[in-house]
């Protein structure tokens, strides 16, 4: 079980992208996500949250922010004195920050990897208005869930585990070592960690890479809306970086398709949940049951 400073989900995401204009209608017309431009920010909204990933302008095409939602005030005090016993400078968030967010409550502060990261409560809730995906995509799960998981490198295995799990209280659900299906010959690890029923909000591996961030995911709630989803890539002539599969750890049958920044976005549906009362962490080598090559080798 999580403890009570530990984060109930993965809230939010930020990218700086380079091409904003395109994002505008990538996020829409492929992805099914709903758009909000304002003069500092684009938000894309994905369920009953007022946002889940906010796009700066910018050179970089890659992660710059990591939102970690926490139960209540009371959460987010106990994890910044956590925070700061380990070491790690944390910022109360002011006024500009919290509307920036759209949450009552925020400290800001930095990951091992420098990767700026936040943590939050009360985030901006939209019932009025239900989320009406714009290309009639099926709902997303999110909910307790949070919005998906990401993937991404690491500067140091060893000091991005101990900063997720014993400061940040996150969970070890399985490992997935080389992976010979894809031509992977090293000692390259992943790690998959939770903070709640969602089998991983967060994987990572030491490697360095152009990129930070390797892919974020969207799970539906029905599978006819990923085949639909992988129509609307080939309609649209969006690049496909991995054919459909399904993963051996968290059961995902998915596909992986390019954004207009290079890295991925992994769509998919029919993960597992973790139940805490029975789950042990387990060892794959393999990263996934069947499909997920590149589309070259597809044939």
């Amino acid at each position: 079980m999580s403890n009570a400073c530990s984060p109930v989900q993965l809230g939010y995401l930020g990218f700086e992208v380079s091409d904003l204009s395109r994002w505008q209608e990538f996020a829409p017309e492929v992805l099914g996500l709903a758009v909000e431009i304002t003069d500092e920010l684009t938000y894309l909204r994905m369920d009953e949250y007022a946002w889940r990933v906010c796009l700066t302008p910018g050179p970089r095409d890659d992660l710059t922010l990591l939102g970690w939602e926490m139960r209540d005030a009371a959460a987010l005090a106990e994890l910044a004195a956590k925070l700061e016993a380990h070491g790690v400078a944390v910022k109360r968030g002011d006024r500009e920050a919290l509307n920036r967010r759209r949450v009552v409550g925020l400290i800001e502060f930095l990951d091992p990897n420098g990767i700026a990261s936040e943590a939050y409560f009360g985030p901006l809730i939209n019932r009025a208005q239900p989320f009406i995906s714009p290309c009639g995509a099926a709902p997303f799960v999110t909910g307790d869930l949070g919005l998906g998981h990401l993937t991404m490198t690491v500067d140091s295995l060893e000091d991005s585990l101990h900063f997720y799990q014993d400061v940040l209280g996150l969970r070890v659900s399985d490992w997935v070592r080389p992976q010979p299906e894809r031509g992977v010959e090293s000692h390259l690890n992943l790690a998959f960690l939770r903070c709640n029923p969602r089998h991983h909000s967060l994987a990572f591996f030491e490697l360095k890479l152009p990129k930070r961030l390797h892919h974020f995911m969207l799970q539906n709630e029905s599978i006819d809306a990923v085949g639909s989803a992988w129509y609307r890539c080939q309609d649209q002539q969006v690049p496909i970086e991995l054919t459909l599969g399904r993963h051996t750890n968290d059961g995902m049958l998915s596909f992986y398709l390019q954004t207009p920044s290079g890295f991925s976005v992994e769509y998919g549906w029919g993960a597992l949940e973790v139940d805490e009362a029975t789950w042990r962490t387990q060892l794959h080598t393999t990263g996934s049951s069947w499909g997920h090559r590149p589309p070259l080798a597809a044939g």
